[in-house]
């Protein structure tokens, strides 16, 4: 006889078939006249029930079935009694896997704390709110890649491994061979890092930008997705040491087809969400109406799980200059009564509580803002005529402020160069990024876009590590 996910088997119509089914055990309950054990394997957020007269399973079969055994039951595919299911298994042989000793499996069926399941990083999928999350992660990145192939993008590799800092903010990570305890010393009592392996400095990427302009001016439009890393010393929820980012590089573009792009990439991509992860979707939505009832009144959100996600494909994003945001800002109601945690005023970078006021109470749809103070912004960002912004863009969301930041690149050889002086990087660094500007320059841009940011999005969990399977943070790398 075959054997069928449980996914599968839940929408099949062969009652009365002969079926396998194999996974964990997530509850038994025993009464006077059956035992009913309740199956999961990951393929789906719903258990399946199997069921046994009493009696008919061996005793010392029975003590092994228990929360976190590992089982497979062959039965008859029958018609469920019960409600809540269309069907169950008659079990007619069991099969025990693995067993789960229940006075140290920690994954008891009751409630366990996010901060907890963390602890248990290995176990955690097991559960229904880390299961629903990673298969939504599953379908997002699946998205992510078929967006790009039906729209014509090339998938780049960019280095893990780089001797740039995309950015030019540091805090990133050292890849080295050389000795910890005594590496070889330069004259000036510096290390010596010609003798290294790569013969120069070298540390974990922060970005595959760079390069993936360098791709976008031969092939015209790429995307990487890959993992990115930054050493930066923070416990918040909204950052991790190594995650994963999304990067689209096009020739050709300006700065309004990089803000259509931008809208019909993150619409789309949500949109295959809610179509094929609808059962996940709407646990997540009951998780989280649970969660805001226990929060005062005006912590509450104003939109569910799912409300949030269809806001965000039903509506157009508002487009506006960051000038223009600025102006409102300084106008608000929380702004005059000084409400505002950080206070507001041109030529500062906008906090999140600033970007969700415009999204969730002025607006109250997705914004692009664009046209960014050029101090407040990187090197390689186009700059504007007026000499004090760039053709920047950032699109904010509600409940998670800035989603995607992107710009029109600066194809002008002499303004690059200028602007990289200025923020103290030697041009010679990146002679062979300036190389494109060199030869055959030509109008482009992209954006980047943190993948764990777009699952907790999606799955409205309040903390970026649970949306990762195995985070990477300040003093966390035990798994």
């Amino acid at each position: 006889m075959s054997y069928l996910p449980i996914q599968q088997l839940l929408k099949t119509t062969h009652v009365g078939t002969t079926v396998t089914i194999k996974g964990w055990v997530r509850t038994k309950r025993e009464s006077k006249n059956a035992v009913f054990i309740a199956l999961n394997d990951g393929s789906t957020i719903n258990n399946i029930q199997a069921v046994a007269e009493a009696g008919q399973l061996p005793e010392e079969t029975l003590k092994l079935i228990t929360t976190g055994a590992c089982l497979a039951v062959t039965g008859q595919l029958v018609e469920s009694q019960g409600a809540g299911q269309a069907v169950e298994v008659k079990i007619t042989d069991v099969l025990v896997y693995g067993s789960a000793d229940p006075d140290k499996y920690p994954l008891q069926p009751k409630r366990h704390s996010l901060e907890f399941l963390r602890e248990i990083a290995h176990l955690r999928p097991r559960t229904n709110t880390f299961s629903a999350i990673l298969r939504i992660r599953h379908a997002l990145a699946f998205a992510v890649h078929k967006y790009f192939n039906d729209n014509g993008f090339f998938y780049l590799n960019t280095p893990i491994i780089t001797a740039s800092d995309a950015e030019g903010a540091g805090e990133m990570f050292r890849v080295t061979t050389l000795d910890a305890t005594k590496p070889p010393l330069t004259e000036d009592g510096k290390v010596d890092y010609s003798q290294d392996f790569f013969g120069r400095e070298t540390n974990l990427t922060v970005s595959g930008q760079l390069e993936g302009e360098l791709g976008a001016m031969a092939l015209g439009k790429i995307y990487t997705f890959g993992p990115t890393f930054r050493a930066e010393n923070s416990n918040t929820t909204r950052h991790l040491a190594e995650f994963w980012m999304i990067e689209p590089e096009m020739a050709f573009y300006e700065l309004e087809d990089n803000m259509n792009l931008a809208e019909d990439f993150v619409k789309t991509v949500i949109r295959y969400a809610l179509q094929h992860c609808a059962d996940d979707l709407a646990f997540l939505d009951n998780r989280l109406k649970e969660e805001e009832k226990t929060k005062k009144k005006e912590e509450q959100s104003e939109l569910g799980l799912l409300e949030k996600l269809q806001f965000v494909i039903s509506n157009e994003f508002v487009r506006l200059t960051y000038t223009e945001a600025i102006d409102i800002l300084v106008n608000s109601k929380p702004a005059k009564k000084g409400q505002f945690q950080y206070e507001v005023s041109w030529g500062v970078d906008l906090q999140s509580e600033h970007e969700r006021y415009l999204v969730e109470k002025h607006f109250k749809k997705p914004v692009i803002l664009t046209n960014y103070p050029r101090e407040i912004k990187a090197f390689y960002m186009k700059q504007d005529a007026d000499g004090k912004t760039v053709r920047a863009m950032d699109v904010l969301f509600p409940g998670i402020g800035e989603i995607i930041g992107g710009s029109q690149r600066e194809d002008n050889l002499e303004k690059l160069e200028a602007r990289m002086h200025e923020v103290g990087i030697e041009p010679e660094v990146l002679w062979w990024y300036l190389d494109t500007r060199r030869f055959g320059s030509a109008p482009h841009a992209g954006f980047g876009l943190g993948f764990e940011r777009l699952v907790l999005f999606v799955t409205g969990m309040g903390n970026i590590r649970d949306v990762i399977p195995f985070p990477r943070a300040p003093k966390t790398a035990e798994f």
